[in-house]
C-alpha cells in the first residue's frame, strides 16, 4: 500500500552502522532538521544484521569501527557479530533514533527538481519530499552475493549455501565442509565451523595475505582500567589508528618488508612447506584488503589438523563433492561459496536531475561522499584500508556542515562542478575481484583533491573539518 507524499528535511538510506551514525550527528548538530531513516529490512543493523554465518566478526578493532561519540565496552577488540549489532541497536535505542526509522521500505529511484530544490523520492511505501537525501546503505547488495557458475553444480547431491543467505537450521556438526574461497568470510568460517565438523577443508584459487592478531587488545584493557570510558576510548583509537596506518603506509612503500613479516607471523603456526603453497601470495601486500585473524585460529585450526588448504581449481562438481584440475575429488556432505559480494553503487537507486537520468559512472566522487552535478545528495562509504566507521563518521560531520552553511547564506542547493581537465581513476584502488568487476558502475575518482579519494584517515581528519566548503561547488537561492 503505497501513502504520503510525505516530506522531510533529511532522507538518510539505511540503518546499519553507517546510517545510525548519520543520525547520531544530525540530531546532535542539527537539532532543528527532521530527518527519517529509510530501512530495507525489518531491523537495525545492516551488515552485521544480514550476515549470519558461523563465526561472522569485524576484520577491524572494535574501538575504531564503535562510534567516536560512545566507547566500545566490549570484552573482546575484534567482536563477533552479536555484539557488534547489539551495539548499533543499542546507540539508536538509547538517542532516540528508533522512532525515525521506516522498516521494510525500499527505495527506488530520486528525482531532483530546481524549481522546488527538492528530493522526490519513489519508495515501496510511498513518495518522500527531502531537501537532502544521504545514502548510508553501503556499495553491495543486500539481496544477494555473488555467486560464480559452477560446472555440474546440478548434479551434486549434497548442502550447497552461500554465506549472505546462511540457512538458519543448517546443522554441519560431524560433516565433510568445502569452504570455496580465501578471503575474509572464508577465513572467518573454517575455524568455526571446524569445532564442529568432522573436518573443513578451504579451497582457494590462489592465497592471500592473512595477519594474525590477539582478540583481546592488552593495551586497551589496561587503560580502561585505570580511566574514564570516554578518554580510555580515545586514547585507544588514537592508538589504532596510529598503528593501522603505518602498517598501510609501510607495505606499501616497503612491501618486502612487510611479506617478510607476514611469512613470520605464518610460520609461527605452520611449517615452511605449508606457508610456501598456501599462503605466499602473487600481489603485493594491501593489493588486496588484508585478512585479519583473532588469535591466529585459523592458522591453530589447520595446525592442529581440524582443517586444511587445498590450492587448485574447480574442474566440475560431482554428486558427492568436488573434483579440481588435478583430477583430485574433495568429498562433501556441505559446500560453501564464499565467493564474495555483489557490488551495488548507492544501493541500486536510479538517480535523475531535472528529468535527465545519473549515468554513475560518468561522475567523480567529491571528498570521497558527494557526486559531480548532483545536488543536494551524499553518500557514505568507508575505508579500505582501516575501519568503515572512520570515513563514515568524517562524512556525517561534512554533511551537518555543508547544511549549516546552506542554512547560514540562504542557499537551497549546492552540487559539486568537477573541472573539465579532471583525470578519472576507479573509487576503489583495490584489485580484488568483487571490486574490479563493477568499478565501471561506480562514481571515478580524480587524481587531486578534493576529487581525490584518499586512503588515509589521519590526513582526512585534518582537512575534512576545516575543508573548503565552496571549493569545486555551485550554490543556488532557495525555491521560491
Amino acid at each position: 500500500m503505497n501513502d504520503g507524499p510525505f516530506d522531510t528535511d533529511v532522507l538518510i538510506v539505511g540503518a546499519g552502522l553507517s546510517g545510525i551514525g548519520a543520525a547520531y550527528r544530525l540530531h546532535e548538530e542539527r537539532p532543528g532538521d527532521s530527518y527519517v531513516i529509510l530501512e530495507q529490512r525489518e531491523a537495525i543493523g545492516g551488515t552485521w544484521d544480514l550476515f549470519r554465518y558461523p563465526g561472522v566478526r569485524s576484520d577491524s578493532d572494535m574501538f575504531t569501527l564503535s562510534y567516536p561519540f560512545r566507547p566500545w565496552r566490549g570484552e573482546k577488540s575484534m567482536a563477533d557479530g552479536d555484539a557488534i549489532r547489539t551495539y548499533i541497536r543499542d546507540t539508536a535505542r538509547e538517542a532516540g533514533i528508533e522512532r525515525n526509522i521506516r522498516f521494510g521500505t525500499t527505495v527506488r529511484s530520486a528525482a531532483w527538481s530546481s524549481e522546488t530544490q527538492r528530493w522526490t523520492v519513489e519508495t515501496s511505501s510511498g513518495q518522500w519530499h527531502a531537501k537532502f537525501v544521504y545514502l548510508c546503505a553501503g556499495y553491495y547488495s543486500y539481496d544477494r552475493g555473488y555467486q560464480p557458475e559452477f560446472p555440474g553444480l546440478a548434479d551434486y547431491a549434497g548442502t550447497f549455501v552461500h554465506p549472505q543467505a546462511w540457512p538458519a537450521d543448517l546443522d554441519h556438526t560431524g560433516k565433510q565442509v568445502v569452504v570455496i574461497g580465501s578471503g575474509a568470510t572464508a577465513v572467518t568460517l573454517v575455524p568455526a565451523m571446524a569445532e564442529q565438523a568432522a573436518h573443513v577443508t578451504m579451497l582457494q584459487r590462489s592465497p592471500s595475505y592473512l595477519t594474525a592478531l590477539p582478540a583481546k587488545d592488552g593495551f586497551a584493557d589496561a587503560v580502561r582500567r585505570r580511566l574514564p570510558a570516554g578518554l580510555a576510548h580515545r586514547i585507544v583509537r588514537a592508538k589504532n589508528v596510529a598503528v593501522t596506518q603505518a602498517f598501510y603506509q609501510l607495505a606499501r612503500r616497503r612491501p618486502a618488508l612487510v611479506k617478510k613479516m607476514l611469512r613470520a607471523g605464518a610460520l609461527h603456526f605452520l611449517n615452511e612447506k605449508a606457508v610456501d603453497e598456501h599462503f605466499t601470495p602473487a600481489y603485493e601486500p594491501w593489493d588486496q584488503r588484508l585478512c585479519v585473524v583473532p588469535g591466529g585460529d585459523f592458522y591453530q585450526a589447520v595446525r592442529d589438523g581440524h582443517a586444511s588448504v587445498v590450492t587448485d581449481h574447480i574442474d566440475t562438481f560431482t554428486e558427492k563433492g568436488i573434483r579440481l584440475r588435478s583430477g583430485r575429488e574433495l568429498e562433501a556432505d556441505v559446500v560453501v561459496s564464499a565467493t564474495g559480494l555483489r557490488m551495488l553503487p548507492l544501493g541500486g537507486l536510479t538517480l535523475s536531475v531535472d528529468g535527465r537520468q545519473v549515468a554513475l559512472g560518468d561522475t567523480f566522487s567529491y571528498r570521497g561522499l558527494m557526486l559531480s552535478g548532483v545536488p543536494n545528495l551524499a553518500y557514505c562509504i568507508g575505508y579500505t584500508n582501516a575501519s568503515w566507521t572512520l570515513r563514515a563518521d568524517l562524512s556525517s560531520r561534512y554533511v551537518t556542515r555543508l547544511l549549516t552553511y546552506l542554512e547560514r547564506n540562504g542557499y537551497g542547493s549546492a552540487a559539486p562542478t568537477a573541472p573539465a581537465s579532471a583525470e578519472r581513476r576507479p573509487l576503489l584502488d583495490l584489485t580484488s575481484g568483487y571490486v574490479q568487476r563493477s568499478m565501471k558502475d561506480f562514481p571515478s575518482q580524480g587524481t587531486r583533491r578534493p576529487w581525490q579519494v584518499t586512503q588515509n584517515y589521519v590526513s582526512d581528519a585534518l582537512t575534512m573539518s576545516r575543508a573548503d566548503l565552496t571549493r569545486d561547488m555551485t550554490f543556488t537561492g532557495k525555491a521560491a
